[in-house]
């Protein structure tokens, strides 16, 4: 499927875009990874690892459509991992959430249908299901911005998909390393709310 494909990862040097990139290089001859993150230190610490002919490093950000649209030229997929997704970050900078997670949205989609990109996938989070902060509202905008474009696209080629997850082990903003920090701390009761 991806073999001798661009690939473009927004957010590339978060947590899901470290082992997505880990696992393209073990099983796939890609054509080009493109990395595209605000991160510079992120992306300086990323190309040690994974100092290969087929990596580019582009420092962006999700909300600069200009700069969007330059990386994914002569993108074939793009997967968006780019998010503001700390909870009560969001809820305390909600502006900055709102252009990250959906004007930031908005741009990925304008330019993979001008660059003519086959395939986006966008990743969200359980927390958009029945949203009850920011975050997790956010999402669910995005969510439905990504469905909406596959109605918008016209003659296009480009194709768009949503994915959602919940926590995963080992990724920055996962509620199980808070859980874990508790249980050290001798906590005999999670706080867990339905």
């Amino acid at each position: 499927m991806f073999n001798g494909k661009s690939i473009l990862i927004t957010g590339g040097t978060g947590s899901f875009g470290k082992l997505y990139v880990r696992t393209l290089l073990e099983r796939f001859d890609c054509k080009r990874i493109i990395i595209y993150s605000r991160d510079e230190l992120k992306q300086y610490e990323m190309q040690q690892v994974y100092d290969t002919e087929e990596m580019r490093y582009f420092i962006g950000d999700v909300r600069d459509s200009e700069r969007l649209t330059q990386a994914m030229r002569g993108v074939d997929y793009v997967i968006h991992a780019a998010a503001l997704k700390q909870v009560p970050a969001a809820e305390y900078n909600p502006t900055e959430c709102i252009k990250t997670n959906v004007h930031g949205a908005e741009n990925v989609i304008k330019a993979a249908i001008a660059n003519g990109v086959e395939k986006v996938m966008a990743l969200s989070t359980d927390k958009a299901a029945k949203p009850i902060n920011l975050y997790g509202a956010t999402k669910l905008v995005s969510d439905k911005l990504f469905v909406a474009a596959n109605n918008i696209v016209g003659g296009h080629k480009t194709r768009f998909a949503v994915t959602r997850y919940g926590n995963v082990v080992g990724s920055r903003g996962s509620v199980v390393p808070f859980f874990s920090r508790l249980i050290k701390q001798g906590v005999k009761e999670l706080p867990i709310t339905l």
